[in-house]
């Protein structure tokens, strides 16, 4: 049977106790987008690449008609004179066994390069047309509660209520085993669509965490394309509303 592989494109990493941010597709792509821009940010250099018969079974085309099978990707980058790892990529599992083979995959490159905390991110879906700063948080660990809150991240009892589906969340809960400190940090969205908005509100909080700091204009051009179609899909939905208020004709004529 073919296993996930992993294939290391530069060896002999020295790293000192880097941290480690996932960043792979989600809820509205919001952890995605995140990572990716930081990736870009700073020239984050490409380490390790992950292939895996869980991934959907496709290839990706390229700008001049190639082909490449679908893949998620290691870069390593450097701020603030800290290591930080990357995992991001194409695809998450499309099974539930892969999704436990690629996430103890994951866990033992970050044992094996001395991680010594992980980020996961993503999207917290709300159902909602609105935005919301808010960052939500859940981590492996209370006491790294008290720290995340003093940088705003919030935390609610029990919350979310449905869990958290995939590697963002099953990596913090496995990381406690490996004796890794990790927390999941979710963005409020929509959930209806790709949302550089709420991953604009994520990557401050995450950049304020790690001390680091990045130029945002490509984020913030993507978040002004998308809160205009928002705009428009509010009024779209308000003039649905009042046609189904309003009376029609046909109801006036059994009015007495």
């Amino acid at each position: 049977m073919l296993e996930s592989k992993l294939i290391r494109l530069k060896e002999d990493l020295e790293l000192e106790k880097p941290t480690m941010i996932v960043g792979l597709p989600g809820v509205g792509l919001v952890g995605k987008l995140v990572a990716e821009h930081l990736v870009d940010e700073l020239k984050a250099e490409k380490v390790m690449e992950v292939y895996s018969p869980h991934f959907p079974p496709q290839v990706l085309v390229n700008a001049d008609c190639t082909v490449r099978p679908v893949s998620n990707s290691i870069y390593l980058g450097r701020a603030n004179e800290r290591d930080i790892i990357f995992l991001v990529g194409d695809h998450q599992s499309t099974t539930s066994p892969g999704h436990y083979e690629l996430c103890s995959l994951y866990l033992d490159l970050a044992e094996e390069l001395k991680v010594s905390r992980i980020y996961t991110l993503g999207g917290y879906p709300t159902g909602k047309l609105t935005y919301e700063e808010t960052i939500l948080g859940v981590t492996n660990s209370t006491d790294l509660i008290g720290e995340l809150k003093g940088y705003g991240v919030e935390f609610r009892e029990s919350e979310p209520s449905g869990g958290i589906v995939g590697a963002s969340g099953l990596l913090v809960a496995f990381s406690l085993m490996r004796g890794i400190d990790a927390a999941c940090l979710m963005g409020m969205t929509p959930g209806y669509m790709m949302d550089p908005k709420s991953a604009q509100f994520l990557l401050k909080m995450l950049c304020s965490i790690l001390g680091i700091e990045v130029n945002t204009e490509s984020l913030e051009k993507k978040a002004e394309e998308m809160e205009n179609i928002v705009e428009k899909l509010k009024e779209k939905e308000e003039q649905q509303k009042i046609q189904e208020i309003k009376p029609s004709e046909e109801d006036l004529r059994y009015i007495g």
